[in-house]
């Protein structure tokens, strides 16, 4: 299958909305001709500063003008970060994400440490992936040259339905900082949330955006909300798993190459929910207790999950070649 940058709205929307078990069917087929299926990458996310953000990000517990019970902290240690990058080698991670809660990457004491951070779990195998917010195209250079492997800056929803979730940043912004990530020859990183009030056509309207970059994000993490008491979306009702396997089987089909994270909300999934994602192609997870912030299974359910689907974990760096060919 041939990978394409020129899909329309109307192409994927006709993909997103044909019947369940053939769209299932095609995820699945593409997928098994571009991975291999029975091999999900298990990565760590860890919150290196949590809270106090200045963004007005709708669903996020981090943001300061929301009352959430989120305990706001300085930047981590270096060596705290390290510890914790090797524990989660020691039980399988083979990525380990960094976030930070802040609205761009400011050139400071900070910024050094987190450069000192990349180095070091870059040299521990593992592939290191930062989320800090904005970035310049010096910084992702910076990163580039610690060893950074991906950086994610997630799109969230479609540009339309944008400024319903975010006004603190603009859609441009956003695409900005993933255009210094490719160019500097970071992989991008970068999906969405879907159970924030938005229709079908936004869900469509983002995977298009993330389809029709100059190269496909090397990685797509499509998210559930988890809704967080204290945050305008509080109230949303839970995400239905048929709309999870929709948007992870559409996005397996249009970015065939991509690793499709089923990433929050896994929390609230059954085994045989997780297991039809996987069949329609995400083949990858997060483990640990929490995602930043929110509730995650933990490694002994993941240990179990593995067991009972009879999958394997993907080794760090496999289908490096991806990024030479973006």
């Amino acid at each position: 299958m041939e990978i394409r940058n020129n899909w329309t709205r109307q192409e994927i929307a006709e993909i997103y909305n044909q019947p369940l078990m053939e769209l299932i069917y095609q995820g699945a087929t593409v997928h098994r001709a571009h991975h291999t299926a029975s091999e999900v990458q298990v990565c760590t996310l860890l919150s290196i500063k949590t809270g106090g953000c200045p963004e007005d990000c709708a669903y996020c517990p981090q943001a300061a003008r929301y009352h959430t019970e989120v305990k706001v902290h300085k930047l981590l240690d270096v060596d705290t970060v390290l510890d914790s990058a090797r524990e989660a080698r020691d039980s399988g991670s083979t990525r380990f994400c960094m976030g930070a809660a802040w609205r761009e990457v400011r050139d400071n004491k900070d910024f050094d440490k987190v450069i000192d951070m990349v180095k070091g779990v870059n040299g521990m195998g593992l592939e290191v992936c930062c989320t800090l917010g904005m970035l310049t195209e010096d910084q992702a250079k910076r990163l580039h040259e610690a060893g950074l492997y991906a950086y994610n800056h997630n799109l969230d929803t479609s540009e339309e339905f944008y400024d319903d979730i975010i006004t603190t940043r603009t859609y441009d912004d956003r695409l900005n900082t993933l255009e210094h990530v490719r160019k500097s020859g970071i992989s991008v990183c970068s999906g969405g949330i879907i159970g924030m009030g938005e229709s079908q056509g936004d869900r469509v309207g983002m995977l298009h955006t993330l389809a029709t970059l100059p190269a496909h994000p090397e990685s797509v993490p499509v998210n559930a909300l988890v809704p967080i008491e204290g945050t305008p979306l509080e109230d949303q009702p839970k995400v239905s798993v048929w709309d999870m396997v929709r948007m992870i089987a559409t996005a397996r089909i249009i970015m065939p190459k991509a690793m499709v994270r089923l990433s929050a909300g896994r929390v609230r999934m059954t085994t045989e929910e997780q297991a039809l994602c996987f069949l329609a192609g995400a083949n990858s997870i997060f483990a640990g207790d929490k995602l930043l912030t929110t509730p995650n299974p933990g490694t002994v359910a993941d240990a179990e999950l593995f067991q009972i689907l009879n999958l394997k974990p993907r080794e760090a760096f496999k289908n490096i070649e991806h990024l030479v060919e973006a």
